[in-house]
């Protein structure tokens, strides 16, 4: 696709080169800086200075000015001409013959060594090897000879230093370092002629078409192929970039970065070498040179003189991004990167990138146009700024200019299609959900947040909450009415909270639960609030709120209490006794706080274990009470009742014994009894008002658990005397008796049983009995005499022990330490330690009490 890349800019009008006379034609130019050397087909040098000029209308022009003209002598065309400005040297190829001129007279320098002869063409070397600056190296075709000669030339003088043959005649040549890049009669090849390897690069013919070869720099050549290609070509002989496709009848060519410019018969191309596209076509009659001078473009008709006068890139670039060229904006601006200087170049790519983002963004290619604003730093609030409403009221920013686009807001955009403002607005979701977490960020947290909260309130989306449930800068100014608009209250909450407005976060909550006001965000929201209260630090907004719970429902209000950890500072307000005092109308609630301080933190209070046993007690009496009573309910509630009864030692049981005295509740008068070590009683309403006999054998279990056995034994006794009661007798209680023994022979003295049983009883029915305690009478004794041995053997032990020790003297003094203590011996008692040790009595006892063995390791000593 085309883009204005040139304009054809006249540098030497024809009536100042040669006035009126018709036959004088243009055969060579060269430009020096301002300088300009014309070479006519009549042996004249012209030198003009030209000077540029902007028009009113902004655009470049050339005012020339001829400075001198000077005839060579020869009557021959002068076929090329080159400035050598260090040597402020003209090089005049004429005749077949380099002469060597003065750049400011046009004088030939009078040595008669300044000249070379049989001269077809000559190049200057732009990559000299030679490091004399006042020097220029020049390559030259021999008219008549198949070589290349090499010469050096000074300001009054040229010199041979290198001649190479070449395979065939050469036709043109371009000289780089030691490479020669030439045209051979048949074929173009690249020779080192400092070591005379070659490489043959392709063919083509020499007298259907002028061969044309062009340095570009550094090692690489621009040739004109068949086919009508330009190819490129390095020293090494190979093509690193892809060719151009010009003109069959090319006759000249030259490169300004990042195009090469081709000339023909009757038109200028112009090619980009970044992706081989012809981009302008200039119409250009009776055009014959075409050369580039310190990227200046310079072309030639036969009577007047041009110059190409490149756009700045930079419009270049506008001019393609103007017609939604991205790909070519880009391209060329990614080629121009070497001619720019660094920081100019990032400053003008960030915004070529940036403006390429908002025209793929303005085509809905959202994936390109993000990674361009990304590449391109964009400030995120020029992309938030096109939605509206959007940026916070107190945001102070105002778009680029000039603008990066030509859309005045999203609706402008969408022209009305509310899908595209829908992919427009999620792509935004998408951007700014990236961009928070970057740099993109930095500077403008506070816009990027809020904006994205309101599109997640708009949208209704699922992060809405995780936004500000998270580290955010959402302003809560621009953010409150916002919330409000679409009915999101909890979000709104959540907002206050994050600011520390704890107290506006609640009464929002309470009047949607209350039902005030609609927000379906969180059907669990009453629960919520209480988790919200049982965490808050503000003692002052608990109170405030506690009792709203409550009322709505107790079991769940109070968690306030009963999941709060309590700091040392809050101690004083948020004791145990001042939350039962504040629960007291709500009896539910009091049961669940003191179940939680007793069973679950286990706090011991004996005034917090009385209270929760007679509210269990109440409610059991409560229900007993009710007409019909729930069997389910009562069985539950009395098994809570006993299980507190029987695991906890620190209520008060005369207290509860006494609101049970004319209750039903025998099992639980049992228990208490059995507190107060009533075991009669206890077992007396069992066996004979309960005539519950397994619950008989369960509470001797508990009441002797954790006691010794001789406790235990006396419970198993005293219940067996109970069923053998001879003064209530019953076969009921004969067959618990019976099966009492059999299944807890190990809990009694047999030869205590054996005096209680009645005389008329089997053995058989007591053989397990019988058998168990006899097994258990034989372990003991068995056991006992393995006890005995063991003590025989120590005790022999320590009296080996104390003979060993006991033959020859042991000496103590003042001057001499105890070995455990430290201190001197003050009296002559002493214990003698293995070893014959001396040390203190009281240090002796105290090692062997400390010791894990109890036998003493030394024996005392009358010695002294």
């Amino acid at each position: 696709m085309s883009v204005k890349a040139f304009e054809l800019v006249p540098a030497v009008e024809r009536d100042l080169l040669m006035g009126d006379k018709a036959r004088i034609n243009i055969e060579c130019i060269e430009c020096c800086g301002k300088h300009l050397y014309v070479g006519t087909n009549d042996c004249f040098v012209h030198h003009f200075l030209l000077e540029e000029r902007t028009t009113p209308k902004g655009k470049l022009a050339f005012c020339a000015q001829k400075l001198l003209h000077k005839c060579l002598g020869l009557k021959k065309p002068v076929n090329e001409l080159k400035a050598a400005s260090a040597l402020e040297r003209l090089i005049v190829l004429c005749d077949s013959t380099v002469t060597v001129v003065d750049m400011v007279n046009l004088e030939a320098v009078s040595s008669g060594g300044a000249r070379i002869k049989g001269v077809a063409s000559f190049c200057v070397n732009e990559n000299p090897v030679n490091g004399d600056p006042f020097c220029v190296e020049l390559g030259v075709i021999a008219t008549k000879r198949r070589t290349v000669q090499i010469y050096m030339v000074y300001e009054d003088r040229v010199q041979l230093v290198k001649e190479v043959s070449t395979p065939e005649q050469p036709c043109a040549v371009c000289l780089d370092g030691y490479f020669l890049c030439l045209a051979l009669s048949t074929q173009y090849m690249i020779l080192n002629y400092n070591t005379g390897a070659s490489q043959d690069l392709f063919p083509y013919d020499s007298e259907e078409k002028k061969p044309i070869v062009k340095r570009i720099g550094r090692e690489e050549f621009l040739l004109a192929a068949p086919g009508g290609l330009g190819m490129f070509a390095t020293a090494d002989g190979v093509s690193q970039r892809a060719p151009v496709n010009w003109s069959e009848s090319v006759i000249g060519a030259a490169v300004c970065f990042p195009y090469v410019v081709a000339l023909d018969e009757g038109f200028v191309t112009v090619h980009s070498m970044l992706d081989q596209q012809l981009k302008q076509t200039l119409s250009f009659r009776d055009g014959h040179i075409l050369q580039d001078f310190e990227g200046k473009v310079v072309l030639a008709s036969t009577k007047a003189v041009y110059v190409l006068v490149p756009l700045p890139l930079e419009r270049q670039i506008q001019d393609l991004l103007a017609g939604h060229r991205v790909e070519e904006a880009l391209t060329l601006a990614e080629g121009a990167r070497r001619n720019i200087p660094k920081d100019k170049f990032q400053i003008m790519h960030r915004r070529i990138l940036q403006q390429a983002g908002f025209i793929q963004f303005g085509q809905l290619q959202f994936l390109e146009a993000k990674e361009h604003f990304r590449k391109g730093q964009l400030d995120v609030r020029e992309l938030i700024s096109l939605y509206p409403l959007l940026l916070p009221s107190s945001s102070s920013f105002t778009r680029c200019h000039p603008p990066l686009h030509e859309f005045a807001d999203l609706n402008h955009l969408a022209q009305g299609d509310q899908e595209k403002v829908r992919r427009c607005k999620l792509f935004l979701v998408s951007y700014l959900r990236e961009a928070r977490s970057t740099e993109v960020a930095n500077g403008c947290r506070e816009d990027v947040d809020t904006a994205l909260l309101k599109l997640y309130a708009e949208a209704d989306h699922e992060s809405l909450l995780d936004l500000l449930a998270s580290e955010n800068a959402c302003l809560l100014a621009d953010s409150a009415p916002w919330l409000e608009k679409h009915h999101k209250y909890f979000a709104l909450g959540l907002l206050y909270r994050y600011n520390g407005q704890d107290d506006a976060a609640l009464q929002l909550w309470v009047k949607v639960v209350n039902g005030d006001l609609q927000d379906s965000t969180r059907s669990d929201l009453y629960e919520y609030v209480v988790d919200f209260l049982s965490f808050c630090p503000n003692l002052d907004l608990v109170w405030k709120y506690a009792e709203w719970a409550l009322q709505k429902d107790q079991k769940v209000g109070v968690q306030i209490f009963t999941r709060r950890t309590v700091s040392d500072d809050q101690a004083g307000q948020m004791n145990p006794d001042s939350i039962i005092k504040y629960l007291h109308k709500y009896q539910q609630a009091t049961l669940l706080y003191l179940e939680h301080l007793v069973l679950e933190r286990r706090v011991q209070k004996e005034k917090l274990h009385t209270h929760l046993a007679v509210l269990y007690l109440d409610r059991v009496l409560g229900l007993l009470s009710q007409s019909p009573s729930p069997a389910q309910e009562v069985a539950e509630a009395r098994e809570q009742l006993q299980k507190l009864l029987k695991e906890s030692n620190l209520y008060r049981v005369q207290l509860l014994l006494g609101k049970l005295q004319d209750t039903e509740l025998l099992l639980e008068r049992a228990t208490l009894h059995g507190k107060l070590e009533e075991h009669d009683k206890a077992l007396h309403i069992l066996v004979h008002q309960l005539k519950d006999f397994p619950a008989a054998e369960g509470y001797c279990l508990w009441a002797s658990a954790s006691r010794d056995e001789e406790h235990r034994r006396r419970l198993f006794h005293l219940l067996l005397g109970v069923y053998l009661d001879p003064d209530a007798p019953g076969d009921e209680r004969t067959v618990a008796a019976v099966d009492l023994l059999n299944r807890h022979a190990g809990a009694f003295d047999a030869a205590q049983v054996l005096r209680l049983l009645p005389e008329g009883w089997s053995l058989q029915l007591l053989r397990p009995f019988l058998s168990g305690a006899l097994r258990g009478a034989m372990h003991a004794r068995r056991t006992s005499q393995v006890a005995l041995g063991l003590a025989r053997a120590e005790n022999l032990l320590l009296k080996h022990d104390r003979l060993k020790y006991r033959g020859g003297p042991v000496f103590v003094s003042e001057k001499k330490g105890c070995q455990l203590c430290h201190n001197t011996f003050t009296e002559p008692d002493c214990v003698c330690l293995p070893g014959g040790v001396p040390v203190h009595t009281h240090c002796a006892a105290q090692r062997a009490r400390d010791s894990p063995r109890k036998r003493p390791s030394a024996n005392p000593s009358n010695h002294t």
